[in-house]
């Protein structure tokens, strides 16, 4: 694949290269990440303006944007510096004035001479009675006025920028749009009853009324389809060469696994059986494993991906479980470690703290191959890190994780399998998008035994209530979390919040009774305040939301949550998760301040009514947008021009069958619809995927 095609050439010049577009103007618009004609071409109208000709303003609905012809009469200057100048113009029915601040008289005498016939186009308001045309947008000479469109496109603009010279960009661009051999399935076109690119493209710029700017208008379906398709061929491109990278074939013998079975109290649930089938399948292929274990708080994950460790044991070989915090590191060694005592398997743990002697003989132990399972941090990438034979690594939730640090972790052992486990339940379309790359188990029934999680919802102003509540749970030997807002960015405000909580709540409930855990303690501190909690020494644990992931304390049975309404869902959702896990009943109280906006009531009535992380997310989507549910920056979410993850989920799941379909039947994109593929990816500047199919 040699290069950009040529027939693309004109679109990935220089924006100067446009009409009207000088040095400064292509200076603005490269702010905004618009570089080459293509990317104006891709940034579509939001809005559409109707400048038909009028016969009169009789009649209309003011305010709006009217096109009329008129007949020029007096002008009155204003009668003070920078006040407003009057032209006074009349149609075929009725008078209005035409109004300008700053004016300079000469010029406007020009352009609007007394008892000339102009065609005026622009926003009529009544003033006081009078109607008025503040600073029309057009006054053209009767045999210019063509020029003006019946409907003129409406673009987001940014400092600097005028919709004159956004229309004539993207006019210059259009007219530069090549024909283009059809990328998309025909099937899917004609059942879609969607044009061929150019045409849509053409439509795009050209709304003819308020429908052709909608998403669903059949030009722009197409389109975001396009930016959809180019993403999931990407991904598809990078899971055919993770595929077929030469995996190792891990074959369980079944023995380790079957005495972590028969110790455990109860059986697996359905979706961990299947989980596990799956898991086991993709290790012993020879093709490479890259699946995304996803299931909700309390679903079990870390007996499927144990026993998956067990499988790379069994097959002689070592696995190693990454988590994104000490904190979790060590909480899924203490998982962890009880099931690898009834297996008889070596499980170690390595993170930044091992230092000096202790590291080295970790290190060691590791290279030779004693150590069978490793639980660590990031400090496994380290390169001083070597395995005896990795055959598995297990990922902790995916997010602080992006591609490269997955293709890091295999490089340790050339061809390891790769498992990603996440707590958070993502909605679908965006599972396809940022994950498209992978195969996803989904673990969506809860193992018996876990009791249902009473959520209230209450005002803070009755926090003495809450708090007399906490003293009697607390006498009867329960523990409880009292979780504290990070207020805003700055780490201060967000201390003194939960510091000023713990001072409180310790005036009430004793001393030692409270113990407090933030972002800022050093490591040290936060893991003494984890574990006096842990063991019951301290009852209530005061924490900013450092404890939102993997933390158990099963004696643990109320979640406090102070101004829950500024939480994001998913994050509540997380929260509540800690409680529910031992035998007593659990309560989560989410505390809010009020007055309360619609939105965030709705946040909580819906944590009210489920447990159900998926649907919980779902809701999170429609409400928050895609971006933010991931948090845009580190999120690994390609941006989209066109396309909309929220309101078109149901695209992003066709263009996924429809990429991996055509990478089936044609894995070096050869065909004719192949190689219309190659064009697509260059169009969408997938430089990656470029690569990926030139060395493949």
């Amino acid at each position: 694949m040699s290069g950009r095609p040529e027939q693309l050439f004109p679109l990935f010049a220089g924006l100067e290269t446009l009409d009207g577009v000088g040095p400064k103007t292509a200076q603005v618009m490269a702010q905004t990440g618009v570089e080459c004609p293509r990317d104006v071409l891709f940034s579509l109208p939001y809005a559409v303006v109707d400048r038909r000709r009028r016969d009169t303003i009789q009649g209309a609905d003011v305010p709006t944007t009217l096109t009329v012809e008129v007949t020029v009469g007096t002008h009155v200057p204003s009668r003070n510096k920078g006040g407003a100048y009057r032209v006074h113009v009349e149609d075929s029915q009725a008078d209005f004035q035409l109004v300008f601040f700053h004016a300079r008289g000469d010029y406007l005498k020009k352009v609007l001479p007394q008892g000339a016939r102009r065609v005026i186009s622009g926003k009529l308001e009544l003033f006081d009675g009078m109607a008025q045309m503040v600073h029309p947008d057009h006054m053209l000479p009767v045999e210019e006025a063509g020029e003006i469109p019946e409907f003129e496109p409406v673009y987001h603009l940014t400092q600097g920028l005028t919709q004159k010279v956004a229309f004539k960009a993207a006019r210059s661009a259009l007219s530069r749009a090549p024909e283009l051999a059809e990328w998309i399935d025909p099937a899917q076109v004609a059942q879609q009853k969607w044009p061929d690119w150019v045409s849509a493209i053409q439509a795009a710029h050209n709304p003819q009324g308020a429908d052709d700017v909608a998403l669903y208008a059949p030009a722009r379906e197409r389109l975001a389809y396009d930016e959809l398709l180019a993403h999931q061929l990407t991904l598809a491109l990078a899971r055919l060469r993770e595929r077929k990278a030469r995996g190792i074939v891990s074959v369980g013998t079944g023995g380790l696994q079957s005495k972590v079975l028969a110790n455990l109290p109860y059986r697996p649930t359905g979706a961990q059986t299947r989980a596990i089938e799956e898991i086991s399948a993709d290790m012993a292929s020879e093709s490479r494993m890259n699946r995304l274990l996803q299931g909700d708080v309390g679903a079990g994950k870390t007996l499927v991906a144990f026993m998956a460790l067990l499988v790379a044991v069994e097959a002689g070989g070592q696995g190693v479980m990454m988590a994104p915090t000490e904190i979790l590191a060590r909480q899924h060694l203490e998982g962890l470690r009880p099931l690898a005592e009834e297996a008889g398997a070596v499980l170690e743990i390595l993170t930044g703290r091992d230092k000096g002697a202790e590291r080295r003989a970790k290190l060691e132990a590791l290279k030779r191959g004693d150590i069978q399972i490793l639980v660590g941090t990031h400090a496994v990438f380290q390169s001083d890190v070597e395995f005896d034979a990795l055959r598995l690594a297990v990922v902790d939730e995916q997010h602080r994780f992006g591609v490269r640090q997955r293709m890091e972790l295999s490089d340790k052992g050339q061809g390891a399998d790769v498992l990603v486990m996440t707590a958070t339940p993502i909605p679908r379309s965006l599972a396809l998008a940022q994950y498209g790359d992978m195969d996803v188990s989904v673990l969506d029934e809860k193992p018996p035994g876990r009791k249902p999680i009473k959520t209230a919802v209450i005002s803070t102003q009755r926090m003495d209530e809450v708090v007399a509540h906490l003293r009697q749970a607390i006498e009867e030997g329960r523990q409880c979390y009292w979780v504290c807002p990070l207020v805003d960015e700055s780490e201060v405000s967000d201390l003194t919040a939960a510091e000023e909580r713990f001072k409180r709540l310790r005036a009430i409930l004793g001393d030692d009774t409270v113990g407090l855990v933030h972002g800022q303690m050093p490591p040290a501190d936060k893991d003494a305040a984890m574990k006096a909690f842990q063991t019951g020494q301290t009852k209530v644990l005061v924490a900013t939301t450092v404890i939102e992931v993997g933390v158990n304390v099963p004696n643990a049975s109320i979640m406090v949550i102070e101004r829950a309404e500024i939480f994001g869902l998913a994050q509540l959702h997380q929260l509540r998760g800690r409680v529910g896990r031992g035998e007593a009943d659990s309560t989560c109280l989410l505390m809010y301040q009020p007055p309360i906006s619609e939105g965030g009531r709705k946040r909580l009535e819906v944590l009210r009514e489920t447990e159900d992380g998926f649907r919980i997310s779902e809701t999170d989507l429609q409400m928050r947008g895609a971006g933010d549910l991931i948090g845009t920056a580190q999120s690994g979410l390609p941006k989209f021009r066109i396309a909309d993850l929220e309101r078109q989920a149901g695209l992003m799941a066709v263009a996924q069958s429809d990429a991996r379909a055509l990478l089936n039947a044609d894995p070096q994109l050869k065909s004719e619809r192949g190689k219309a593929a190659r064009v697509l990816l260059w169009l969408m500047k997938q430089d990656q995927a470029i690569r990926l199919i030139s060395v493949g």
